[in-house]
């Protein structure tokens, strides 16, 4: 087997709490990313998605400690300092953040923005060489030059990700991470945006790591899944067969929650109850313990190991 693009092995984090106290975030995550490969991280709000995203891109906020291995094509990235992150971000792993209208620069224009990522890693000989490939790159991504000459302010939602998309695909990164890309699209341009992400993947044979909450949208446009909570991996699989067999009772709490086209209105939902524990709730045990049907004394005192497709003492693999 060839080495991944991207490997995470037992990714602890902790943040800093009030009062100096440490606050255990991640509780052991293990990940693999090949080339060409899309893998989603599946979750509440809260789960970890998020923080582990910004501990594979160096961002974790001030006072955070990670342990465990992180490596982008083999080169380990927890012991970076600055300097070489700087020569790395953009370049080889780019994110595209949450929400494109505070990722994104007011007082520039979108084209100068996907500029200067090209300019700054010198992949362009002069600035009209840079301004070229910037607009073919935002044609790409479904932007004319006119949009491409316009603010943040003056595009839509969906034309506002799709620019900054294109600003993270400016330097042709290895490894693009893409936090949350469609929260506020309407349904018909969330389908649109992860369409085009996975085409832009097959086309530059790049890895995406896609995260999101919604596993009825995500999980049928990747091709494995990772599904997290409470700061640990619940389950991952190869994503047309979790989804055809999902077994830890938190990803089947998820897809019974999702809501269906051409339900009736006596058709009911089925919500997941209660809520993704704070950090500070965390205990030993299987952080989903409170919320499931089939826990015993045993979840709630020790934490199942995860053993590459499940973590779960009542579901057997």
């Amino acid at each position: 087997m060839s080495a991944p693009l991207l490997e995470v092995r037992d990714l602890q984090v902790w943040l800093a709490g009030r009062g100096g106290a440490a606050l255990h975030a991640l509780r052991g995550i293990d990940l693999r990313l090949d080339r060409g490969e899309c893998l989603a991280l599946i979750g509440e709000s809260g789960s970890g998605k998020t923080l582990t995203a910004l501990a594979v891109m160096g961002l974790l906020p001030d006072g955070a400690r990670a342990t465990g291995r992180i490596a982008l094509d083999g080169r380990e990235l927890l012991a970076l300092d600055e300097d070489d992150w700087c020569g790395l971000r953009g370049r080889r792993v780019a994110m595209v953040f949450q929400e494109p209208l505070t990722a994104l620069n007011p007082l520039q224009r979108v084209l100068a923005q996907v500029m200067e990522p090209i300019r700054l890693h010198r992949l362009a000989p002069d600035r009209a060489s840079a301004r070229q490939r910037a607009l073919a790159l935002l044609a790409r991504v479904g932007l004319e030059e006119r949009q491409a000459c316009a603010y943040p302010h003056q595009l839509s939602g969906g034309q506002r990700q799709r620019a900054l998309i294109a600003m993270a695909l400016a330097a042709e990164p290895e490894l693009l991470i893409a936090d949350e890309p469609t929260t506020a699209l309407d349904a018909r341009l969330r389908v649109q945006v992860l369409e085009l992400l996975r085409e832009l993947v097959a086309e530059r044979g790049m890895g995406l790591l896609l995260i999101s909450h919604d596993l009825a949208l995500t999980a049928r446009r990747v091709d494995r899944l990772l599904i997290l909570y409470g700061g640990r991996v619940m389950e991952q699989g190869v994503a047309a067969d979790l989804l055809a067999h999902p077994r830890h009772p938190y990803t089947q709490a998820l897809w019974a929650a999702r809501p269906r086209l051409g339900a009736g209105r006596d058709q009911p939902l089925h919500p997941l109850k209660g809520n993704v524990p704070a950090l500070t709730q965390l205990g030993d045990g299987c952080p989903f313990a409170p919320r499931c049907p089939l826990a015993t004394a045993r979840c709630a005192a020790e934490p199942p190991r995860f053993d590459g497709r499940l973590a779960c003492w009542e579901v057997s693999t």
